[in-house]
């Protein structure tokens, strides 16, 4: 395909992905929303977003790589390694920006609001201005400032707000020392959590899942439940046969961030939630407000559990992991996913919920039940899927872990005694199932 042809094609593939995300907004609203939406539109509360974000991942990946292709090289370089969106994120949220600007929805001149958050307006506008510049706030007159569907969704009360407060000032600290610590013998080689990046840049050694403990627990567990928002996770409520299993064990459950949903969505099943004693405690408050009926017809149980050290409750059809495995190395990993064999039964099943890396290269792809991107695009979706590989470094930043591939999981969960079945890709997490060996 010659360089001209490539273009076009990338063109086409931009048109119709945009045209199918326009499809998908219109099923649930006349509306389509724009950055001027001063509303969220009722598809950005939806379980089920599947279809989506495929077309997402399409027109992001697409309309990257023809910018790539398109713009010189220095352009592109410099854009990328000069991106401090995250900086200005951390003073919004700090300073409950959104919240401020909710009572004025006309919009707020900096000068104003700095009555509000003790910031100097100049410097404010600095801040708002490159966000407002991507589709985040709506500069609605010179300086002045207002919230738009983007800003709405960071509101301090929100849980994508408390998440992404959560990633601007806990991972940087550590990303400004990754060479560092790729430099450095005792970090360079350790598989261990208390030796990733974070504690070499405070200069503080955790022991194995100190970090948890070192961020508030309701904001924690807010921000699980935002990360899974952004993620569109609830998606494998309407993407796995869940009317084919009777007993669900949801291990590293939180609050129910999963298990809630769950049990609204399918009243039938049985659910155990496992985590450790405190969390567990929590979570029936949790379960007793957002879900009284579950609790009053029994079909939800809390039982404490530490997966590092002992088996879940045994004999459950399926055993649930969101977000668990990729917060620990390989070593760790093991232990967890051990222990869960220890507890299946002949015909249990377990689902890990997590992203699934692939790489750039075409030659490597190979038919797994993931998706592949059409040509000429990388076939890993590229900026598509640009927060998997953002998150990867997160992991290893953070825990000294990882997103893994397909390989990776299979080859963990095989010395663990399990044998992989099937994948579901949901269009940005999959699934992957596993039964007993």
């Amino acid at each position: 395909m010659s360089g001209e042809a490539q273009l076009e094609a990338l063109l086409e593939i931009i048109n119709s992905s945009a045209r199918q995300a326009i499809a998908e907004y219109k099923k649930s609203s006349s509306d389509v929303p724009t950055i001027n939406s001063t509303e969220l539109h009722p598809l950005d509360a939806a379980s089920d977003t599947v279809k989506l974000r495929k077309a997402i991942r399409l027109l992001e990946g697409a309309c990257q790589q023809l910018c790539a292709s398109l713009a010189p090289p220095q352009h592109t370089i410099v854009n990328l390694a000069q991106s401090h969106d995250w900086a200005c994120f951390r003073i919004v949220l700090c300073k409950r920006i959104v919240d401020v600007l909710e009572n004025f929805p006309g919009g707020l001149h900096v000068n104003e609001l700095s009555k509000y958050t003790g910031l100097r307006g100049p410097n404010l506008a600095r801040v708002l201005r490159p966000l407002a510049s991507k589709g985040c706030f709506t500069e609605v007159a010179k300086d002045v400032f207002a919230n738009n569907r983007l800003s709405l969704v960071i509101k301090s009360t929100s849980n994508t707000g408390i998440f992404t407060r959560m990633m601007t000032q806990d991972a940087p600290k550590g990303a400004d020392t990754l060479f560092e610590t790729l430099s450095d013998p005792k970090y360079a080689k350790s598989s261990d959590t208390g030796n990733a990046s974070i504690p070499y840049a405070i200069e503080h050694t955790w022991t194995t899942g100190e970090f948890f403990n070192t961020l508030p627990s309701d904001d924690f567990h807010k921000a699980m439940v935002g990360s899974g928002e952004a993620l569109g996770m609830l998606s494998v409520l309407h993407n796995y046969p869940w009317n084919d299993v009777n007993s669900v064990c949801d291990i590293g459950s939180s609050i129910g961030t999963f298990s809630i949903p769950l049990a609204k969505t399918y009243p039938h099943l049985k659910i155990i939630n496992q985590d450790l004693g405190d969390v567990v405690t929590k979570a029936r408050d949790v379960w007793q407000k957002e879900a009284p009926e579950a609790l009053a017809d029994g079909r939800i149980d809390f039982v404490a559990l530490n997966f590092l050290e002992e088996a879940p409750v045994a004999g459950q059809d399926v055993y649930y992991l969101r977000q668990i495995i990729h917060d620990w190395p390989d070593a760790s990993a093991s232990v967890i996913l051990r222990n869960v064999r220890k507890a299946m039964a002949p015909h249990s099943r377990v689902l890990i919920h997590d992203y699934v890396a692939t790489g750039a290269n075409r030659s490597d792809a190979k038919p797994t039940g993931l998706d592949v991107a059409p040509e000429p695009m990388l076939p890993n979706f590229g900026a598509g899927n640009t927060r998997l590989y953002q998150q990867d470094l997160i992991m290893w930043i953070v825990h000294d872990a990882k997103e893994r591939t397909l390989e990776d999981s299979i080859s963990l969960a095989k010395d663990a005694g399990l044998r992989f079945e099937k994948v579901y890709d949901l269009g940005q997490t999959a699934v992957l199932e596993f039964t007993a060996a």
